[in-house]
């Protein structure tokens, strides 16, 4: 069954063709009626009988007049100046074959008025043919023109319609053919980069899910044999661990809230001036000696979200310190106008072929259980965020061993 798309152009450019072909039919027949009229009013044979009469007498004129008109078969009357006829043929009225009457100037001032038959055609007259048949063969030349190019147009519609419905469907890893470069494909484009930015949005949802409901059953599990045991028999290294599983928690459920913000692009605190390097030394201050931080650098200034950047710099530094020894060194300095902020543990370092998969979240390296700790969200907030503030994260392995980041952010 074809489309319905495709017969409302076609029959809109069939119906474009048949006004055009109609207004050009009465506007032809209009102006060739007018130019036949015109035409007949000045029909040549005329001419050539007046110019065929004699000057002279009425008996004289009379005499050709009786010569040539037989031969034309038309009605003739010569008048003078007056308007009175001074000669004739044949005798009487015109008969009802007879055609408009067409009038030639003579010599002598007077007129000669003939009327042909009608069905003769004038030596030189416009075409009899009739004008719309024309116009109607070129409107139907022009709808078989047009079959093709208008079914080829809905073809590649319907096409991108069927992708649409199957993607609405379920299949996320469908994309349309791209062919051309006009709107059709550039919709079909815009249309393949909008799924696959919906099925990376899909899939970052799904492994988060997947992995947070995986991640939340060891606290939760510590959590309920902590609360079952301290109601066995209450004491405070229960109590304190009851509450630091509680932490914990808040803390997961809170890292997976952000995330999902973040990667659905919800909209932050607006964007304002920040000291780079206060930030960074009022986090380290949070952190206390015990993770060994040191600040150093220069004061530069970024444009930021002050709890997110900071929610950076707390996961930098409690990175290095879960996972690497201290002293933690925390380095910022402006290079070529953009801010670099640089977090150093001088532990083993990151384990595994691919390092830089710690960025992804709750990645936890082979070989490495439960027990021995995982990343979590908070490399994965990290690269979050700085791309979220047009900036990026890398991890290097310096000079001495260790793990170094290093966040690039544009700088004021």
């Amino acid at each position: 069954m074809r489309a319905r798309l495709f017969w409302k152009i076609y029959a809109t450019v069939l119906g474009a063709i048949a006004t055009l072909a109609l207004a050009g039919g009465l506007v032809g027949a209009l102006f060739l009626s007018r130019a036949w009229e015109e035409h007949a009013r000045t029909d040549p044979r005329a001419g050539l009988m007046a110019a065929a009469l004699p000057e002279g007498d009425a008996a004289a004129v009379q005499e050709a007049l009786a010569r040539i008109a037989p031969a034309t078969g038309a009605w003739v009357r010569v008048r003078d100046g007056r308007g009175a006829v001074v000669a004739a043929w044949p005798a009487g009225p015109p008969g009802p074959a007879a055609g408009p009457e067409v009038t030639a100037p003579l010599p002598d001032g007077g007129t000669l008025a003939v009327r042909f038959a009608r069905g003769t055609t004038p030596p030189f007259g416009p075409p009899r043919r009739n004008p719309l048949l024309l116009l109607a063969f070129i409107a139907g030349l022009t709808a078989l023109a047009a079959w093709p190019v208008v079914r080829h147009l809905t073809s590649r519609l319907e096409h991108l319609r069927r992708g649409v419905e199957s993607w609405g469907e379920g299949d996320l890893a469908l994309r349309v053919p791209v062919a051309g470069r006009d709107e059709i494909a550039a919709v079909a484009a815009s249309f393949n980069r909008a799924a696959a930015r919906i099925e990376a949005l899909v899939e970052a949802n799904r492994a988060l899910l997947a992995n947070a409901s995986h991640e939340l059953r060891s606290p939760l599990a510590r959590l309920r044999m902590a609360v079952d045991l301290h109601e066995a028999a209450p004491d405070t290294a229960r109590r304190a661990e009851i509450e630091r599983n509680l932490a914990e928690l808040d803390e997961l459920v809170g890292e997976i809230l952000l995330s999902s913000r973040l990667t659905h692009g919800a909209p932050s605190e607006p964007f304002q001036p920040l000291d780079l390097l206060a930030l960074a030394a009022e986090e380290a201050a949070r952190a206390g000696a015990a993770a060994g931080v040191t600040i150093g650098g220069e004061p530069v200034e970024v444009a930021g979200d002050a709890r997110l950047l900071a929610r950076l710099l707390r996961n930098l530094i409690q990175n290095a310190a879960r996972h690497g020894r201290p002293p933690v060194e925390i380095r910022v300095h402006r290079t070529d106008g953009q801010a670099m902020l640089s977090v150093r543990d001088h532990g083993p370092g990151i384990p595994g072929p691919d390092p830089d998969r710690v960025f992804e979240p709750f990645h936890r390296p082979a070989g490495h259980g439960e027990s021995a700790g995982g990343w979590g969200l908070g490399l994965a907030l990290v690269r979050q965020i700085a791309g979220h503030h047009g900036g990026e994260v890398r991890l290097e392995a310096p000079p001495g061993g260790g793990a170094r980041f290093v966040v690039t952010l544009p700088a004021l």
